[in-house]
């Protein structure tokens, strides 16, 4: 049987002379780090302190014993960042330059010093964009010209780290007579019948010796020969029990084991994990444009999404436990849909396996992001390389519903100038619209395949066209009032998105001893959007006074100015389902400290917008929407079940006093939205008024006028504390309440985000992490909206 060594322990890192410890899976910023050399680039400024890392090289070198037993040793890297010679005992085995694919050496017989000398990406990057040409791209880093991790070079929400090292995981194999070089696995569903069909190639020493595969799964056996270096068998599963996305039923996963033998026996065994499903994506013309809704086995879903990026500038320090971590907080705040955005990586087998055992529909971008991509080699012939390793290494997870072949690019070359510029060039069209989807055709036909996000499907529309395809809505982030998001339908949202700052604890750790304010010298370099800061004041400004020198007033308000753009983008776009058929909020995550437009900051404390995300995304959302009718109620219903039940809605005063009341007949069927008409009577008059409905304990707000023009009363509420718990009551209306936990401790969470209070309404917030409660300091972490000065 093939045996496998891993090579983890043992490895140092050279540069100029000096040696330090070196770990493996890891990279060099982790290693200068570990070994004191550099400082955390998260603190503080450092990060232009360890700018000069990503400009040098780096040599990695581990003593290798001689092997023995076997007819064929191999050295396998399942990951180099990125540009790199391999030797041993001196004898170069090769060179290499893509960070988002394997390699594979023979060094049968060969023992000695080991070495992986790294050049730097820029140097790499640089060459390769001298001999191809100049292309444009959205930011001043040429990560277009190397098949590496794009955002490693800075991105409007990422440090410039340029990273190298060995980040995957290498090992010696050896092995006689043959190996198992790939398996392809297409499992489909037909009627009542699982399909897997296991597509085999091997390696050989001897070509004359008689192979065999032999594959199980679900209780079923079959047997094929290899043929020449390749064979297939194929099994049906009867009846197999469907894998679903999360709330549309369970997710079982089937082992499947595949053995090669040969006349000496057992040879090498592959084994993964599968689920049976279908999945289509629906992108048929009709009244509105053209349509893109996903259908899972058969059943057509509203996509709940968020954008995910690496969870770290550092992919290897990313565990097994941190990606099931973080994927579960996305999974109980009701997503059900992971775009893994294209300027990141080809994701770990720990991130899709969390994501097929939750129930999380992957979406799946191949790495091109923002930028003219050359098509010519080097660069072509690792694209390709690449995606054919990657398509078929993803292959077995249901989890991944869909491959898309860029983000923004076509969008770019046609509104960002690059057209003109590029003058004829190649920019990654051939790649996007030839390439991509022929290597997808070829090798996973049974999931779709779409060219770029946005794309509307055809250069005789604007890529970006609301009406067709996927749309990314960024002119109302970059240039106008969240209120803007409602002007449109679009037929499906994948990008969007409003920024606000981290968490308290987490300023307080990355900027230690900073006196904080917007545009302190930390939270500017911090911030690393085009007018980040502006953006932010100028979105605020509709809705309330901007704070004046009061930072904890300004951490509050532009927080709760990102849940509630979010909410208003989803909650309009969910109350037109089935036109509209999933949004993808820009982003889930951070892989530093910054203020961003993520969910979860990048100590993976919870914003409130995770918090509204649980409200937004839930199977039930009630919401009160302007028509041209007038202000109706909404009734999302996602679960399959009918609802059936009544609806209270009170016409209230900001004194609190009801000016009008009426309940009033909802149902709404399975997987549909209803509408119920706000009687005029029922219709907030003024400023001083608003709306409240409930049902089946949820409910909707809706306030004519922005919060500035409110005349809100002096918000008074109680507060009683017990282990684990904080309780408000309140005396007038409280809106949008907040216990900001870190404020206690650095390590307490709440359970609840946002929450508006009428008069005499009481709320329990359980909180973790919080070892010695009371009532004033809880009450010193609450806020919540305050009359306007």
């Amino acid at each position: 049987m093939l045996d496998v060594t891993p090579l983890t322990e043992g490895w140092i890192l050279r540069h100029e002379g000096a040696a330090v410890p070196a770990e493996v899976p890891g990279c060099v910023h982790t290693d200068l780090l570990a070994a004191g050399v550099v400082p955390d680039p998260f603190l503080d400024r450092n990060e232009t302190r360890v700018a000069w890392v990503g400009r040098r090289e780096w040599t990695y070198e581990i003593d290798v014993p001689a092997s023995g037993g076997h007819e064929q040793t191999d050295l396998v890297f399942d990951g180099l960042d990125t540009a790199a010679e391999v030797r041993i005992g001196g004898q170069l085995l090769g060179s290499v330059r893509n960070m988002h694919r394997s390699h594979r050496f023979g060094i049968t017989g060969l023992q000695g010093r080991l070495s992986v000398r790294f050049r730097s990406a820029y140097t790499e990057a640089e060459a390769v964009r001298e001999r191809l040409g100049e292309r444009p791209n959205a930011y001043s880093e040429p990560f277009q010209y190397i098949r590496k991790m794009a955002c490693s070079f800075g991105w409007d929400w990422g440090p410039t780290l340029v990273t190298a090292g060995i980040w995957r995981p290498v090992r010696l194999e050896h092995w006689s007579s043959a190996r198992i070089a790939r398996v392809r696995p297409v499992v489909t569903v037909e009627g009542s019948t699982g399909l897997v069909a296991l597509h085999v190639d091997v390696e050989r020493t001897r070509v004359e010796a008689d192979l065999t595969v032999t594959a199980r799964v679900g209780g079923v056996e079959a047997t094929a020969a290899i043929d020449g270096t390749s064979g297939a068998v194929r099994l049906e599963v009867p009846d197999p029990d469907l894998w679903w996305p999360r709330g549309y039923g369970e997710q079982p996963l089937s082992d499947v084991e595949l053995t090669l033998t040969g006349a000496e026996g057992p040879l090498d065994t592959w084994r993964r994990r599968v689920g049976f499903r279908t999945v289509e994506l629906d992108r048929r013309p009709d009244a509105h444009g053209t349509g893109f809704t996903f259908v899972v086995n058969g059943v057509r879903l509203f996509a709940r999404g968020v954008n995910w990026i690496p969870d770290d500038v550092f992919p290897s320090r990313i565990t097994r436990e941190r990606y099931r971590g973080r994927l579960t907080q996305a999974a109980e705040a009701g997503v059900d849909l992971v775009r893994v955005w294209g300027g990141g990586i080809y994701e770990s087998e720990d991130f899709y396996d969390a994501c097929d055992e939750l129930g999380l529909m992957v979406w799946q971008d191949f790495p091109f992001a923002c930028a003219a991509y050359p098509e010519e080699q080097p660069l072509r012939g690792e694209v390709e390389a690449e995606a054919r390793e990657n398509v078929v290494r993803l292959m077995p997870h249901p989890s991944l519903v869909l491959w898309n072949g860029n983000n923004e690019n076509l969008w770019g070359f046609r509104d960002w100038g690059w057209e003109q510029r590029l003058a004829g060039d190649s920019w990654g069209e051939g790649y996007y619209l030839g390439l991509l989807p022929r290597v997808v055709a070829e090798l996973d036909p049974t999931r779709p395949y779409t060219a770029g996000s946005p794309w509307s499907g055809s250069w005789d529309r604007h890529p970006n066209d609301p009406a067709h395809g996927t749309h990314h809505s960024w002119e109302v982030w970059n240039r106008t009032d969240y209120a803007d998001y409602r002007s449109e339908v679009p037929r499906f949202v994948a990008e969007f998105g409003w920024q606000a700052p981290p968490a308290y604890a987490t300023l307080r750790r990355a900027l230690p001893g900073e006196t904080l304010a917007p545009d302190s010298p930390g939270m500017l370099h911090h911030q690393k959007a085009d007018d980040g800061n502006g953006k932010l004041e100028r979105g605020l400004a509709p809705h309330f006074p901007l704070p004046d020198g009061d930072f904890d007033r300004w951490h509050y308000l532009t927080q709760v100015n990102q849940a509630r753009a979010v909410a208003a983008g989803i909650e309009h776009w969910r109350s037109h389902w089935p036109r509209c058929a999933g949004t993808i909020v820009w982003q889930l995550n951070d892989c530093w400290p910054v203020t961003s437009w993520a969910a979860i900051d990048g100590d993976g404390r919870a914003k409130p917008l995770y918090h509204e995300l649980r409200r937004l995304y839930a199977e039930r959302l009630l919401t009160l929407q302007l028509r041209d009718e007038g202000l109706v109620l909404a009734a999302v219903n996602q679960s399959a079940g009918a609802w059936q039940g009544a609806v209270t809605l009170r016409r209230m005063s900001v004194e609190g006093v009801t000016v009008g009341e009426a309940t009033l007949g909802l149902s709404a069927a399975g997987r549909t939205v209803a509408e119920v008409r706000v009687p005029r009577d029922l219709t907030p008059a003024g400023p001083k008024e608003f709306l409240v409905a409930d049902a089946d304990g949820l409910r909707a707000v809706h306030f004519p006028v922005p919060d500035r023009e409110v005349p809100y009363p002096r918000p008074e509420f109680d507060v009683v504390v017990a282990p684990g718990t904080v309780t408000v009551t309140a005396r007038t209306l409280v809106r949008d309440l907040l216990l900001q936990a870190d404020r206690l401790a650095p390590g307490a969470s709440s359970d609840t985000g946002l929450v508006t209070l009428l008069p005499g309404e009481q709320v329990i917030l359980g909180v973790r992490g919080w070892e010695t409660p009371d009532a004033d300091t809880a009450r010193s972490a609450l806020y919540c909206v305050e009359p306007n000065r």
